[in-house]
This record gives structure tokens, C-alpha cells and sequence, in this order.
């Protein structure tokens, strides 16, 4: 059974350190083989949302888990392309 992580509205900065720690927290003891970021909800597709998803998808890698987006809009997943983290989508 995968984890799910939310993650939804505006992110700052600040928010991205905390977000990881959630997933470090969820994943921590379980026996998920995955981790879906769950991103339908986010407010904007910037710079601070791609730097998310790279440490999230580090997170999810270091706890021995792959790391899958769910919803992620068109936009996101162009900045993620065109910062040569497409494979994280």
C-alpha cells in the first residue's frame, strides 16, 4: 500500500524542509514500497513547487521508496520537464 503525501495551496520556502519531514514521519516504519505526492491542490506551478518535488522525491529515495505526482497540472510538469527533473512526473 503506498503513502499518500498532500500537498496543496501556496508553498513558500519554508514550507519545503517541513513537507519532507511529513514524509519522512509517514514513511517511517512502514513497509510502502512507494510514495504518491498527491499535488492536485497546489496553487502555483513555480520554482519553490519544483524544489518540493526534488526533495520529496529524495525523501521518498532515501527511505528506500520511489516517488510518483498525482494530479500534477500541465504547468508543473512543464517546469519539471524543462529543469530536467521530468522523470520525478
Amino acid at each position: 500500500m503506498p503513502i499518500v503525501l498532500v500537498v496543496s495551496g501556496r508553498l513558500t520556502p519554508g514550507d519545503v524542509p517541513r513537507l519532507c519531514d511529513e514524509l519522512d514521519e509517514l514513511l517511517y516504519g512502514s513497509a510502502a514500497t512507494e510514495a504518491i505526492c498527491d499535488v492536485g491542490a497546489l496553487a502555483d506551478a513555480d520554482l519553490t513547487a519544483v524544489e518540493a518535488v526534488a526533495r520529496l522525491r529524495l525523501t521518498a529515495r532515501r527511505a528506500g521508496c520511489r516517488m510518483r505526482l498525482r494530479g500534477a497540472r500541465r504547468e508543473l510538469l512543464m517546469l519539471l520537464e524543462l529543469l530536467g527533473l521530468g522523470e520525478v512526473a
